[in-house]
């Protein structure tokens, strides 16, 4: 049982450690694709990692005080850490066992509701408004979210991650899946914050919207927060629903899903380059057709397919 344990935790140390050292790197990947999309140099793929360090070595400054306020960037990065054992990376969670699909949902909703409430406590009008485009963000790309795993559950027959991903990776595409992933993948747009949905921070009309008044240390650990997501569920897009090709080794099956994570988060990133930002009433009208989407992926479900 004691080897167990250490095993477990030393599957969750490598989870959170590849989620805090690559999320920075694929930012950074990013960051240069879009440049030269934009016919510019760029900064440097380390660019990301020079950013944090120099934020985390700045004065903390804050408009208010709070408990709530003082410590929801550290809470909103735990969140995003704990998500990180809670995602298939290679191979079932560390943390499976402990989770299923509903408690991976709660989880990933934390960090943007603590940035909606820091965003309220503030006192900025401009990061009010933000948090209330967070919140509209929030509640209508988390049930496309939540349905796409519950197909996914509903083929494997089971509410874990880890069943899902056997089972998809045992038993090859299907209609109501590929439906399925291609409704999340249109839900990772969001959670990136990237355009045309990065509404909420919209820096040219809300400066920022719910960071506008956060700086130093807290704005780095929002900063690597988004980054994380950003990277945890593309690798939840990948496990899930497009696991293939599968050998059974950890570090084999690993490289083969970062490779596809690099893939779906260079789509991300050209969507972000060719769109201009959607309304929020327009983002809005976008995310109910993605999710009568995710329902038909459901029904294909239902009916077998």
């Amino acid at each position: 049982m004691t080897l167990r344990l250490l095993g477990v935790f030393a599957l969750c140390l490598l989870n959170v450690a590849l989620a805090l050292l690559l999320a920075p790197r694929y930012e950074g990947i990013l960051r240069k694709l879009k440049a030269a999309l934009h016919s510019r140099i760029g900064p440097p793929i380390t660019q990301p990692f020079l950013d944090t360090l120099k934020l985390l070595g700045k004065e903390d400054l804050r408009t208010v005080r709070g408990t709530l306020y003082a410590v929801a960037p550290a809470l909103s990065l735990a969140s995003v850490l704990l998500l990180a054992t809670l995602v298939p990376m290679g191979g079932a969670p560390p943390l499976a066992f402990a989770g299923d699909i509903v408690v991976l949902v709660y989880v990933a909703a934390v960090s943007a509701v603590l940035l909606i409430l820091t965003g309220y406590a503030s006192g900025s009008p401009y990061a009010s408004v933000g948090g209330s485009r967070e919140m509209m963000t929030l509640l209508t790309v988390e049930p496309v979210v939540a349905v796409a795993l519950v197909v996914g559950a509903m083929k494997a027959r089971t509410l874990s991650t880890a069943g899902i991903l056997a089972w998809s990776a045992g038993n090859g595409p299907t209609i109501s899946m590929l439906l399925a992933g291609a409704t999340l993948f249109l839900a990772v747009q969001a959670q990136a914050g990237k355009l045309p949905f990065d509404i909420p921070d919209a820096d040219q009309e809300i400066m920022g919207g719910p960071l506008i008044e956060q700086s130093g240390p807290r704005l780095a650990l929002f900063k690597l927060v988004l980054w994380i997501k950003q990277l945890l569920f593309a690798l939840l897009l990948v496990e899930l629903f497009f696991p293939w090709p599968r050998v059974g080794l950890l570090p084999v099956d690993l490289l083969f899903s970062l490779v596809k994570v690099l893939v779906v988060l260079v789509l991300v990133a050209v969507v972000d380059v060719v769109n201009p930002r959607l309304r929020i009433d327009q983002a809005m009208r976008y995310y109910v057709g993605v999710a009568f989407t995710s329902l038909a992926a459901l029904a294909f479900a239902v009916i077998g397919m």
